[in-house]
C-alpha cells in the first residue's frame, strides 16, 4: 500500500483544514488507517485512527472534539478534518496504515507511512 497525503498548508488559529490520504492498492479496505504528527526534535505522536469498516475511531486527547477522522473505501481515501486549530497543532502530518487497528492506535507498529504534509497554524 502506498499512501500520499495532501491538503496541508498555512491556516490561522481557529480555522479549519482537511487532510486527505490517497492509498494505492486493492486492499485499502482491509487496513486500519491513522494520522500521526511530528515536530522537529520530538517523536512522532498519534493523532487519530479509524478501523477498516469505519465503525471504530480513536483520538488523542489533545485533538478530541476538534479533529475528525473518516474514510471512503470506495475512493481508497482517508481524511482528517481539523477544526478550531491551534498553533500547537503545527507539525508534519503523516498518514499511516496497518492491518491491526489496536497496534496502530497504540502506536505499537505501523506497516505503511505516507511522506507527510506540513500544517502550519499561525496565531
Amino acid at each position: 500500500v502506498q499512501l500520499v497525503e495532501s491538503g496541508g498548508g498555512l491556516v490561522q488559529a481557529g480555522g479549519s483544514l482537511r487532510l486527505s490520504c490517497a492509498a494505492s492498492g486493492r486492499t485499502f479496505s482491509s487496513y486500519a488507517m491513522g494520522w500521526f504528527r511530528q515536530t522537529p526534535g520530538k517523536e512522532r505522536e498519534f493523532v487519530a485512527s479509524i478501523s477498516w469498516t469505519g465503525g471504530l475511531t480513536y483520538y488523542a486527547e489533545s485533538v478530541k472534539g476538534r479533529f475528525t477522522i473518516s474514510r471512503d473505501n470506495a475512493k481508497n481515501t482517508a481524511y482528517l478534518q481539523m477544526n478550531s486549530v491551534r498553533p500547537e497543532d503545527t507539525a508534519v502530518y503523516y498518514c499511516a496504515a496497518d492491518a491491526d487497528y489496536s497496534d496502530l492506535s497504540l502506536h505499537r507498529g505501523v506497516t505503511y507511512w505516507g511522506q507527510g504534509t506540513q500544517v502550519t497554524v499561525s496565531s
